[in-house]
């Protein structure tokens, strides 16, 4: 397939990015080498809809050389890099996507993709497998099953199937141990901050940080803002989620209530319109507005929009929005996940894992015809990517003795 990128002369940049990103992934490496002789994918053909990054392009180079043809459209116009765009080209990979592309584009891109007649799909944010039950049903009956990285996307997933309209075997990559444990809490802690930082050049000790949502996302953020010195402020509505905010320290309010005492405010709920009109009214001068969660509607930017005077780009990443009586209300990444529309995304280690999660779900997929419906990844797939992680990092587990084996077994002293 002939790919739509933004300048292919780009590749030696990218190649240099993938080939940094590689020498940290050793689980994906270990997987490569495993299965080389074998070729579990080949015949297979990959419809992928992720960021187009050096660490989602170790992912696609991977599948290419177990044996896969590899088609990849971007899942966020501002997290696709076209330097890693090129390189992934040069390699082989078909590739529909550009920095900055329009809605429109978005979605033909996806189309384009999917015009490859696919086997197996590689999903974020579940766009590929609602274009299949939408748009594209054409595709879908030849399509085996395919995995969704998102927690965003698996919310989709779970809509579909609880409607009785999924028509094919979907893999939640996202609920996987290895996955939401250290993906969702300490890649998405140290990527937002990391994404907040690069962006702003501002300092974080001594600021309010009202963080929405306290999942396993949340969670590594507040974490990590925290330790940088700031005052966390938690705005939930599970009160399971919010006693236990407080018992790590943090303080709880609504959002009307966090709305006039935040300095930075971070979404991550996958809902729509969490920050609206009624808060911005009350927002201090200077604010910082960032997501991240998958879709750019959980900061309403039409409110923004209707109650600002003027709009402007301050800073590369940063539109400011100034309020008829003076005030600025800085939004970062266009309201996009902000770790990749104004950074790299998660830490190379971090991704490591779920990519090693994406790869040994499709081979997977190629071995057991599965029933539509939404599946929890395989404990040996997930335990045995841990556990190629701590090897990677010459950490050995202990084990029990057979008398030890017997006791957890029995009910008797």
């Amino acid at each position: 397939m002939k790919s739509t990128i933004a300048d292919p002369s780009l590749a030696p940049s990218g190649e240099k990015k993938i080939s940094w990103a590689r020498q940290y992934m050793p689980v994906l490496n270990l997987l490569e080498e495993r299965y080389r002789a074998e070729q579990p994918l080949r015949g297979e053909r990959i419809a992928a809809c992720l960021h187009l990054e050096a660490k989602t392009a170790c992912l696609l180079l991977t599948m290419k050389a177990l044996g896969a043809e590899v088609t990849a459209a971007g899942s966020n116009p501002l997290s696709t890099q076209d330097d890693v765009c090129a390189a992934l080209v040069k390699g082989g990979v078909a590739v529909f996507s550009r920095h900055g592309m329009t809605t429109e584009e978005y979605f033909a891109h996806i189309d384009s993709v999917l015009d490859g007649k696919p086997t197996l799909l590689a999903d974020d944010g579940a766009d590929l497998a609602a274009a299949l039950h939408t748009t594209r049903r054409d595709v879908l009956p030849g399509v085996k099953g395919g995995s969704e990285e998102t927690t965003s996307g698996v919310k989709r997933l779970k809509a579909m199937h609880r409607e009785g309209v999924l028509a094919l075997p979907m893999i939640s990559v996202n609920d996987a141990f290895s996955k939401y444990l250290f993906d969702n809490r300490y890649g998405t802690g140290q990527s937002v901050l990391d994404g907040l930082l690069r962006t702003t050049n501002l300092l974080i000790a001594g600021k309010t940080v009202v963080v929405i949502g306290y999942g396993w996302c949340g969670r590594g953020i507040a974490l990590r803002a925290s330790a940088l010195g700031a005052r966390v402020v938690v705005v939930e509505i599970d009160p399971h989620r919010a006693f236990e905010a407080l018992m790590d320290g943090y303080s709880l309010a609504s959002m009307a209530e966090a709305a006039p005492l935040g300095d930075i405010f971070l979404t991550l709920t996958g809902n729509t319109r969490v920050i609206r009109g009624e808060h911005f009214e009350k927002m201090k001068d200077g604010v910082l507005l960032g997501n991240a969660g998958h879709f750019d509607v959980e900061i309403c930017k039409p409110d923004l929009g209707a109650l600002a005077l003027s709009i402007e780009e301050s800073r590369p990443g940063i539109t400011t929005y100034t309020m008829k009586d003076g005030r600025r209300l800085h939004l970062l990444g266009e309201g996009r996940l902000v770790n990749l529309a104004c950074a790299d995304g998660h830490p190379v280690e971090i991704m490591d894992l779920s990519f090693a999660l994406q790869l040994e779900t499709a081979i997977y997929l190629t071995r057991h015809d599965l029933e539509p419906g939404l599946y929890d990844v395989p404990e040996e797939i997930d335990r045995g990517v841990m556990e190629r992680k701590l090897a990677s990092m010459d950490i050995t587990l202990d084990s029990m003795t057979p008398e030890q084996e017997e006791y957890m077994r029995g009910w008797k002293e």
